[in-house]
């Protein structure tokens, strides 16, 4: 393959795969979803498109000075370098999925929302909410906390939650809601709070209901946020949602390190 066929091939390879990062970001955003894992796959997919469409261009001004050159090799080993740091973090999520809710029984479960916009559950946290139904069924005993505090909503995460819940047979009696959290450390932080003023001490077994991408994050936050005995237990990841959450993820976990959440 001479040297014009293969820039071709790159060309065309840059612009398909623009398109279809792109395309799987807007239809997200199109379905109400706005987070850093689905507005990154819709720049790098631009990106990539004008990047194919203009790539003569581009060869010429690196063909300008051997530092562009260097500059532009340098760039795309960073992005194989974090694409396989990437992956790596994928392959361990798939491998610690917990659906299967754990034998011991927790004096408290606890349910994290999922920052879904919209008066009623997101699939995600249906997902959850349903998890926490079974887990809430094989443990009568223990208190259910919702949390989840005011987003992009009127009421709080926690309230829809506790709707869902009881629309689906747990008593109210047995919920309590934590309506001020915005985000996991917040979540777990208050929920604490909530959990001691209803009696439950800080070294009783807790479960900790969430998604399955979520739970390598929730169990390092849990144990700086005290709770020494809590089992953190994921739901699945609506598929067409997986990977733009998993990517957001990667993310979180840097930034949750970066801020010392744990």
């Amino acid at each position: 393959m001479n040297l014009f066929a293969t820039s071709s091939v790159k060309r065309v390879l840059a612009i398909a795969t623009g398109l279809v990062l792109a395309a799987d970001g807007l239809i997200l955003i199109g379905l109400g979803y706005f987070n850093l894992g689905v507005v990154l796959p819709v720049v790098m997919g631009l990106g990539l498109c004008a990047l194919g469409l203009r790539w003569r261009q581009m060869q010429r001004w690196l063909s300008v000075t051997p530092r562009r050159a260097w500059l532009w090799r340098g760039f795309w080993w960073a992005v194989c370098f974090w694409l396989a740091t990437l992956a790596a973090f994928w392959v361990f999520l798939a491998s610690k999925k917990l659906t299967d809710v754990p034998t011991n029984a927790p004096a408290a479960i606890i349910v994290l929302g999922s920052g879904s916009p919209g008066s009623t559950p997101s699939p995600t946290l249906i997902a959850r909410l349903d998890l926490a139904l079974r887990d809430a069924a094989r443990h009568p005993k223990a208190l259910v906390v919702v949390s989840g505090g005011i987003s992009f909503r009127t009421s709080s995460e926690a309230e829809v939650m506790a709707d869902y819940l009881q629309q689906h047979g747990l008593p109210a009696g047995r919920i309590v809601k934590e309506e001020r959290s915005t985000s996991t450390e917040e979540n777990l932080l208050f929920s604490r709070r909530v959990l001691a003023a209803a009696g439950v001490s800080s070294d009783a077994p807790v479960h900790i209901v969430t998604s399955d991408f979520h739970t390598l994050r929730t169990g390092l936050i849990a144990r700086r946020a005290g709770y020494p005995a809590a089992t953190a237990i994921g739901a699945d990841t609506p598929l067409y949602l997986r990977y733009n959450i998993w990517l957001r993820e990667y993310f979180a976990v840097i930034s949750s390190w970066a801020l010392r959440e744990y």
